[in-house]
């Protein structure tokens, strides 16, 4: 008796990837819940987390946004200030701290003493979603009246989605010593000021991401008991790493940590969790690094559709067939246009010209 004489050939690295063309390998999760064109689909995390919502929004899904531009602003002005490039205008979640505690100040439950930043050029930015605003604010009582309105848009987003994509992207960051709230990008990046009194450098543990991921899907779930979530890593490499050495090992350390943690929680069966291989099939050296642009970060068009192909035969067979799918000739500038947009990670390298 042979325990794997009986197994499907995707159980099989020969079946499964050295017999099957790169572009055709598909690692999707089977038998699992659908999205239907009605279901109000909702993306969080990092700047990977929008490519699934630009292919579903192509593909005549309900890509749900609850923070929408103001009447009468301009196409430009509303994608250069976020309006829509994530459900609501919380710029980039890169950790899972930041998704519980973005519930957390949404329902009441932790108000951060940090306000505002002040910029170089005197104007304040949100510390939590630094790069929403190109012009910043006025003043701090700017930010804070435009953070409640914000909040209460992520209120209602979580509590009306069908499903939500939440991509998880890094283990590193800053938070504030006062009352540990975790930042996107560390003080003097996009606003602000370094003190080492004040924040601290902080490299998630594998246990630390399980717990907060598994925090974060109790609160969603206490006030939307029905909301189905994809959870995925982010493939695109970290810019750059406070870690003393090299951003290589560093970022395969995080996404270990990440993809571990993912696994942990996936793997206790509640039905309305499912894992998505993004990562994987962008990483995979089956494409011989196909995937990537020359900067070895961007994610190259065929990567993207590769990845949205698998997306679609998961969760809505049948149906990916028939979405419209742009040119081929403006995909590669959407997609690269887009992600210097919302990667708040790259004001790191442009903090530093």
């Amino acid at each position: 008796m042979n325990p794997y004489r009986d197994l499907p050939a995707e159980r099989f690295w020969r079946k499964a990837v050295a017999g099957v063309p790169p572009f055709a390998i598909d690692p999707g999760p089977r038998n699992v819940f659908r999205i239907g064109r009605t279901d109000r689909v909702a993306t969080a995390g990092s700047c990977f987390a929008q490519r699934v919502s630009q292919a579903l929004a192509r593909g005549g899904f309900h890509y749900h946004v609850t923070e929408t531009a103001p009447d009468g602003m301009s196409a430009a002005d509303a994608s250069s200030r976020q309006y829509g490039t994530f459900s609501a205008r919380y710029g980039n979640l890169y950790g899972p701290r930041q998704f519980v505690q973005l519930f957390d100040r949404a329902f009441g439950a932790f108000d951060p003493d940090l306000k505002a930043w002040r910029r170089e050029d005197g104007r304040f930015v949100d510390p939590f979603r630094p790069t929403i605003e190109p012009n910043g604010f006025a003043d701090e009582a700017a930010v804070i009246e435009a953070r409640d309105l914000h909040l209460a848009r992520v209120r209602e987003l979580f509590e009306s989605l069908d499903v939500l994509v939440v991509t998880l992207g890094l283990t590193e960051g800053w938070r504030c010593r006062a009352d540990g709230a975790a930042l996107s990008l560390a003080p003097g990046v996009a606003g602000g000021r370094f003190d080492p009194d004040e924040v601290t450098f902080v490299n998630a543990s594998t246990a630390e991401v399980t717990a907060d991921v598994s925090g974060f899907l109790d609160r969603l779930w206490s006030v939307n008991a029905a909301a189905r979530v994809i959870l995925t890593v982010s493939p695109v490499p970290l810019i750059a790493t406070y870690r003393d050495g090299h951003v290589l090992v560093a970022n395969a350390h995080s996404k270990a940590v990440l993809r571990a943690a993912a696994g942990e929680v996936c793997e206790r069966g509640d039905p309305r969790l499912v894992y998505f291989p993004s990562y994987e099939i962008i990483t995979s050296h089956t494409n011989g690094g196909r995937y990537y642009e020359e900067d070895q970060r961007s994610i190259a068009e065929a990567g993207v559709a590769h990845v949205m192909r698998t997306f679609m035969a998961s969760f809505s067979p049948g149906l990916g067939e028939k979405r419209d799918l742009p040119p081929s000739h403006a995909s590669e500038a959407e997609f690269a246009g887009t992600a210097g947009v919302v990667c708040d990670e790259e004001t790191i390298e442009r903090s530093l010209v």
